[in-house]
């Protein structure tokens, strides 16, 4: 197994998990991806892949492979992309993590990351729901529950508060809520419930018994343009809501909700130089966000 081209095709699979896609991403086609799939497996004597409901899913010698290939192309990155006067990390990683903190957190930062590390491919992900690390769909997770899995190291990244929010206008128009109970004489916006991909996201039953969302969203980015229109009241992360000056917190100091960001890495990768990298820039970028 000498070939850096097979390599090379392997990863773009496991990335995309799919041969169509990738096949499209290396600008060959579909035949050749399989060709050089079929003799990569035949060098490591074990299939690479598990097909599940028509993705292509790393097995248990994938997984193994996938950790020596993305060394391989870091290191090639660094030779090949390199500049001798700027950073030497190269690679690819990819960030899953929710979509408030990449939207109002981390991707307003990612201009000055990528300056200090230009060779570096990074992707964010906000799928719905967390990419699993324990299954290669991510290299890091920021994620609401800390894991149990023991192939997975975890570490409290930041807590944050959330609080109820509303438009000026509609609290004018509807009359302020004078406690929780309260809540639910108004139009409150949440989750869609059969989404909710976990309990932390479950905001509503925790601060009253009863409540219900009128108006719904699986995205907290919407959410938070339905509330910022005077659609009507709902939870939004302080680091979210702080910088939206036409939102009004609604019962300050009686409806507050703690939550903790974890991140989460791979415990046989987390040392690599590209993921602590990210990792470092992470805590770097959500200080404050509390």
């Amino acid at each position: 197994m000498n070939n850096w081209d097979d390599l090379r095709v392997f990863l773009a699979v496991a990335r995309a998990q799919r041969i169509a896609p990738a096949a499209r991403a290396l600008g060959v086609d579909i035949t050749t991806v399989n060709r050089r799939l079929a003799r990569l497996g035949a060098a490591m004597g074990a299939a690479l892949f598990e097909t599940l409901g028509g993705e292509r899913r790393l097995s248990e010698t994938g997984q193994a492979l996938l950790i020596h290939a993305e060394t391989i192309e870091a290191a090639i990155l660094s030779a090949t992309e390199g500049d001798s006067e700027r950073s030497g990390i190269a690679g690819h990683v990819r960030l899953s993590l929710a979509e408030g903190l990449a939207t109002h957190v981390v991707a307003p930062r990612v201009a000055r990351f990528r300056a200090a590390h230009p060779q570096l491919r990074l992707d964010l992900i906000t799928a719905s729901g967390f990419l699993n690390p324990s299954k290669r769909e991510a290299d890091i997770a920021v994620m609401l529950a800390r894991p149990r899995n023991r192939q997975l190291r975890a570490a409290r990244l930041a807590d944050y508060r959330l609080q109820l929010y509303a438009t000026r206008e509609y609290l004018d128009a509807h009359d302020v809520p004078g406690d929780a109970a309260a809540l639910g004489e108004h139009t409150l916006i949440g989750y869609v419930p059969e989404h909710i991909h976990a309990v932390e996201l479950d905001y509503l039953s925790e601060i009253h018994d009863g409540l219900v969302a009128r108006a719904r969203s699986t995205s907290i980015n919407v959410q938070h343009a339905m509330i910022g229109s005077g659609a009507g009241i709902g939870i939004l992360p302080d680091f979210i809501a702080r910088r939206d000056e036409g939102l009004v917190c609604v019962l300050p100091g009686a409806v507050a909700l703690g939550r903790t960001f974890w991140l989460v890495t791979h415990e046989d990768t987390h040392a690599t130089p590209r993921i602590e990298a990210v990792t470092g820039w992470l805590r770097e970028v959500v200080v404050g966000i509390g």
